[in-house]
């Protein structure tokens, strides 16, 4: 996927830290708030990249009353277990600018 630079979005690649952090607490409020509908895979990347963005330190398991939703949770925090909180910030930060297009 080719990096994209603009105001919205600076490219993560080149962010600091600090930067970063303020991008991906202004993703997360995108996401949180879009009233677009995203398909499984989608809602489980972000999900995974979210826990591991903000929980890194510590084993998380998938809270819920559905077996099944929670295995598909526990399989996408699988896949993404050796990222590093700064990692999943730039995947949860380019996945939300992928799926949300500012105009």
């Amino acid at each position: 996927m080719e990096l994209v630079s603009s105001p919205q979005y600076p490219n993560p690649e080149v962010m600091t830290s600090e930067d970063v952090d303020r991008e991906f607490l202004r993703a997360y409020d995108k996401a949180s708030t879009t009233s677009k509908k995203f398909p499984p895979d989608i809602m489980l990347k972000l999900y995974a990249y979210y826990k591991q963005a903000t929980e890194h330190t510590r084993a998380y398991i998938p809270s819920g009353d559905s077996e099944v939703k929670n295995a598909f949770k526990l399989n996408a925090l699988l896949q993404v277990k050796d990222m590093s909180q700064l990692e999943a910030k730039k995947a949860y930060i380019e996945l939300v600018k992928k799926i949300i297009l500012d105009k």
